[in-house]
């Protein structure tokens, strides 16, 4: 996949500069993976929806987002997709297919939440974050945290065109800057500044109950908020 950019229309207004991707997968359609499909059916990118049941449960989203929409399971968005974003609860990773999204950027929102989750104890000692574990299921991929600390509601109304003054900023993190970038173009490309906060270690600093956690900031505010995050421990 190349660097080569097209024009596109912003659902806010003026057109925008927007990474060509033919297809982006989504391995998961709930409140986040439903928004981030409208998004990318928005911007002309062709979307293969799926989840854990069978692929008739998504045909009304697949009726909503149109021609440019199918629906498959876990394996068949892996597959199809230039970019794959995985969008479960975090007990469900071991699930995802891993010889498909070889060599492929995969986009993780996930959070850790005990209560649902079950206690994992390298995220209870903070030894790991929630994207590492995910990258050491698919060493071979390249995986980028974004998207897990906005709610699902923000994604298609919070975005503006670039330049608008106080427009608002989401994280990314990860191991590949090249993968970062073209993250970094498709959420732009959604309405979005982006602050870069380093490698897939760093993710800690925008998990559940930090400062950014949630919060609308533009990129010099989430750049304070991210740098004030706390380890749970030292809270």
């Amino acid at each position: 996949m190349g660097r080569a950019q097209r024009r596109g229309r912003n659902r806010s207004g003026p057109l925008t500069v927007a990474p060509v991707m033919t297809t982006i997968g989504l391995i998961g359609s709930g409140h986040i993976g439903s928004q981030l499909a409208r998004l990318a059916v928005g911007q002309g990118h062709d979307v293969v929806v799926s989840n854990s049941r069978d692929p008739q449960t998504l045909a009304p989203l697949v009726a909503e987002l149109g021609e440019h929409a199918r629906a498959g399971r876990p394996a068949d968005a892996a597959r199809a997709g230039d970019i794959v974003v995985v969008t479960i609860p975090l007990k469900n990773i071991a699930d995802v297919p891993v010889e498909p999204l070889a060599g492929k950027i995969v986009i993780d929102t996930n959070n850790y939440y005990p209560q649902r989750d079950g206690q994992i104890a390298e995220l209870d000692d903070e030894s790991t974050t929630t994207a590492e574990l995910l990258q050491r299921h698919l060493p071979t991929s390249h995986v980028v945290k974004a998207f897990n600390h906005i709610f699902a509601g923000d994604l298609t109304t919070d975005g503006s065109p670039a330049g608008t003054q106080g427009r608002r900023a989401l994280v990314v993190a990860g191991d590949d800057d090249n993968a970062k970038r073209t993250v970094t173009d498709l959420i732009d490309s959604f309405g979005f500044d982006v602050v870069d906060i380093g490698a897939l270690s760093e993710g800690w600093r925008i998990q559940r109950d930090t400062p950014g956690y949630t919060a609308k900031y533009d990129a010099e505010g989430l750049r304070d908020a991210v740098a004030s995050a706390k380890r749970y421990r030292d809270m």
